[in-house]
């Protein structure tokens, strides 16, 4: 969990570099990064709070196994659902406020009961354990792309 919080401070110290664009690693600046790892928290943490942990069952998943093991995901290779889309136009003061948001979507994962779960488009039925192990590789992944933009500046 804190691992996890450190991810969110990571984003949060890109923020002054919302408006930074390298068209050769993301057609998204690196706001559009922030925003859509906070979104992603934040909507995957709501889903997991209204889930009944009685209903969660798991099936053996090779992609997720893969991704689990390195702690990577591949780039390019999926397009984040429109839910966790962000908006055009996102401003400092609206990143800020994600980060908290997000920071406080964490929190809440910390009271969900272990079987509390969200159905990931490509590795099923993620548990809570599972759910904050895949926050952390996902917010690593776009942490990564965010470096990549900055190395050409």
């Amino acid at each position: 969990m804190q691992k996890l919080l450190n991810l969110v401070d990571e984003l949060a110290l890109q923020i002054p570099n919302a408006t930074t664009l390298n068209t050769n690693v993301s057609v998204g600046d690196i706001g559009w990064h922030v925003e859509h790892s906070c979104l992603v928290i934040i909507k995957i943490t709501e889903t997991v709070k209204q889930s009944d942990p009685k209903k969660f069952h798991s099936k053996f998943n090779f992609k997720k196994v893969v991704v689990f093991l390195l702690g990577k995901i591949p780039r390019g290779r999926a397009k984040a659902p429109e839910v966790v889309m962000p908006i055009e136009n996102i401003t400092i003061s609206h990143l800020e406020k994600s980060i908290i948001l997000a920071k406080d979507a964490i929190q809440e994962l910390h009271g969900c009961e272990k079987n509390n779960y969200f159905n990931h488009p490509f590795f099923g039925n993620l548990n809570t354990p599972a759910t904050i192990n895949f926050l952390g590789i996902h917010t690593n992944h776009h942490l990564s792309i965010i470096k990549d933009i900055l190395k050409r500046f």
